[in-house]
């Protein structure tokens, strides 16, 4: 059955985050909430909107050479490069120069960058850049690949996130589940959605969802 998706009573400025209930399969956990950034992931009007609120919470404390965009976030990552280097802003990166890079993934599943990248990460101040965290396997994943080329995890940011910190660095997130009542993430193992013999609605990653 399609998932039926609404949109939640929060809004954060411009943003707003839609949603359908269910039981959900990712890779790493079953969750019964998808999310949907799609919009945000594709379209420039709204992925100015997230970059706006991104911009406000970051621009005063978080220094920022390089965002790595992850999760497809790179138009978001284009836009919000802009907000935090406006000179309008009287924030840590106004006028400065900030990379983009988007996640290069080899045949093992590892982050990999190629030589002519590595000056973007080396010595830098690396925003990590996701749609929504649940687990934060995917952030310790692209915090070991910045640190392996010689960066520094200097702030972590998301449209949505489940947890507060990844690593001991905090989340900065436009919502988290006290947006969502009830939200749940649990282990394949240990999901009660399972254990009630209630089927998986749908398999759902960065690129949306396939039902099942």
């Amino acid at each position: 059955m399609e998932p039926k998706f609404f949109k939640i009573p929060v809004c954060v400025g411009d943003v707003t985050l839609r949603v359908a209930q269910g039981h959900f399969a990712t890779r790493h956990s079953h969750i019964n909430y998808f999310i949907d950034v799609t919009r945000q992931q594709s379209c420039l009007q709204e992925a100015d909107a997230v970059a706006q609120q991104l911009a406000q919470r970051l621009q005063s404390t978080t220094m920022v050479d390089t965002i790595l965009c992850m999760d497809g976030t790179r138009v978001i990552g284009t836009c919000l490069a802009r907000q935090l280097t406006q000179s309008s802003y009287n924030g840590v990166n106004a006028g400065r120069e900030v990379y983009l890079l988007r996640e290069n993934v080899s045949s093992g599943g590892q982050l990999i960058f190629r030589d002519n990248a590595r000056p973007m990460l080396e010595g830098k101040n690396v925003l990590l850049l996701l749609a929504s965290i649940t687990t934060g396997s995917t952030v310790e994943k692209g915090m070991r690949c910045i640190r392996y080329y010689g960066g520094n995890v200097s702030g972590v940011a998301s449209i949505y996130s489940h947890l507060d910190a990844v690593e001991g660095i905090p989340v900065i997130s436009l919502f988290n589940t006290g947006d969502l009542p009830g939200y749940a993430s649990h282990s394949p193992e240990d999901c009660p959605l399972c254990r009630e013999g209630k089927e998986i609605d749908a398999v759902v990653d960065k690129y949306g969802y396939s039902m099942l």
